[in-house]
């Protein structure tokens, strides 16, 4: 056996670094449940909570970002009056506090009810899912009411009597009729809600009007009427269990001419060392507290400076993508260019990991809406030099080919993949398809009009 000795060089990660790497990566709600952790565990650290002084920066920027929620057309409905609250993180969410099953419940008088029928319209309430619509056979209401099937359709009945109409339907076709008929309707619009919804889907308004006689103009003001109701008459109401918040870590303001971007940190406690705890570890004697004192001291140090490296990381970064983002934020949807994480990094002057981790479940608020940090990286679609063709401009560029089209005449993929080679929007059939399908615009068959 022989022995030698050689030189190596390696590169290890200390604890704080890799601690520091984990707190840029956190969220808003998870960096705040750490720092209540810290504070718990560090007597040497001392929270100061935020106060909304109109008179301080914390104000001015509540103030800002009241502005954006009353002006923000994707999640308008989130907010009420001039209340700026945490963003829900449900889609489909109304106005109502209360949810359907609470709303339904109390326009039934139980008293008036038997024993057998009470327990079946409890089990009709209980089995509505979130749009309002019921999922369930008879057979299986009945069993677990332990009632008849008869007493379960007069419990149905009785449901589907309540506000809002169209509740406790088992079909979308069922609840669209019990609209109409709640609504008066006698003719033609209940036939087509009952037996040619399909055919109202794809705008068949010619063979509707063959099979029930009618002209095409009765039948497109039947399909009009029928596509002004609510297919999901339970989505507005609060859901029963309880619901989840999402709140924007940053904001992009227009500011000037331009744009300014905020850190929304104002619930998040500011960390400190205590300075009574320094006076103590400097004035005491005991050898094992000085060292005690000494070591937190340093351990809340260096919290506090994690958390301000990572708010510089974090606007340094948001800052970049605002800037190579313009376009987006004065025009909004459909007008990203394409940015992978090497370009904010070069821009920022950090590792492309670092600005991974500065994007991992961050979110963003600006006049068109709340997106996830990520939103904002797309590729680039074109490899001849251009680099304003991304995916979100291609969707756009979509959406305005089909919006123009010919009903009469809808354009396949295939010259949809065409006319957006004209505009040099260069993608394959395939990609057409996908982005078609991801707009939730059906194919040509689906949007002909006859």
């Amino acid at each position: 056996m022989e022995l030698n000795q050689a030189l190596r060089q390696s590169q290890t990660l200390s604890p704080q670094m890799i601690q520091s790497a984990k707190l840029l990566q956190m969220g808003a709600v998870e960096l705040r449940e750490y720092i209540r952790e810290q504070l718990e565990e560090n007597p040497v650290l001392e929270s100061e909570e935020r106060r909304q002084d109109p008179a301080d920066d914390s104000g001015e920027l509540s103030q800002k970002l009241e502005w954006l929620c009353a002006g923000d057309t994707q999640n308008r409905s989130y907010y009420q009056d001039d209340a700026c609250g945490p963003i829900e993180n449900r889609a489909g969410a109304g106005a109502w506090e209360e949810s359907l099953y609470d709303h339904l419940r109390a326009q039934i008088d139980f008293h008036a009810l038997s024993p057998a029928m009470a327990a079946a319209v409890e089990c009709v309430l209980q089995s509505l899912n979130g749009v309002g619509r019921l999922d369930e056979s008879l057979e299986d209401l009945a069993a677990d009411a332990h009632v008849t099937r008869t007493t379960v359709q007069k419990a149905i009945q009785l449901v589907q009597s309540l506000e809002p109409a169209g509740v406790a339907a088992q079909s979308l076709s069922e609840c669209l009729f019990l609209q109409l008929r709640r609504r008066g309707e006698t003719g033609l619009a209940l036939t087509i809600a009952r037996d040619y919804l399909e055919d109202l889907a794809q705008s068949h308004y010619n063979h509707i009007a063959k099979r029930t006689g009618a002209t095409q103009e009765e039948v497109r003001a039947a399909c009009d009427l029928i596509r002004s109701l609510d297919p999901h008459p339970g989505a507005a109401f609060a859901p029963r269990e309880e619901a989840s918040f999402l709140i924007p870590d940053l904001a992009v303001l227009p500011s000037g001419g331009g744009f300014e971007v905020v850190l929304n940190d104002t619930f998040i406690p500011s960390l400190r060392v205590s300075g009574y705890y320094r006076s103590l570890m400097a004035s005491s004697d005991d050898a094992e507290v000085r060292d005690y004192l000494t070591e937190r001291t340093r351990q809340a140090q260096w919290v506090v400076q994690a958390i301000e490296q990572r708010r510089t990381t974090l606007l340094s970064c948001a800052r970049a993508i605002a800037a190579r983002q313009e376009d987006f934020f004065r025009q909004g949807p459909g007008h990203l260019r394409p940015m992978s994480l090497a370009d904010v990094a070069g821009q920022v002057g950090v590792h492309e990991s670092t600005v991974s981790r500065a994007a991992q479940d961050k979110y963003l608020q600006c006049t068109y809406g709340v997106f996830p940090l990520k939103y904002f990286f797309s590729r680039t679609l074109s490899d001849e030099g251009s680099d304003s063709l991304s995916p979100d401009k291609a969707k756009a560029a979509l959406r305005k080919l089909i919006q123009d089209e010919d009903r009469r005449r809808p354009l396949s993929d295939q010259k949809l993949c065409d006319a957006l080679a004209a505009q040099g929007v260069t993608i394959s059939r395939r990609t057409v398809a996908k982005y078609r399908e991801e707009l939730n615009i059906p194919a040509a068959g689906g949007r002909k009009e006859l």
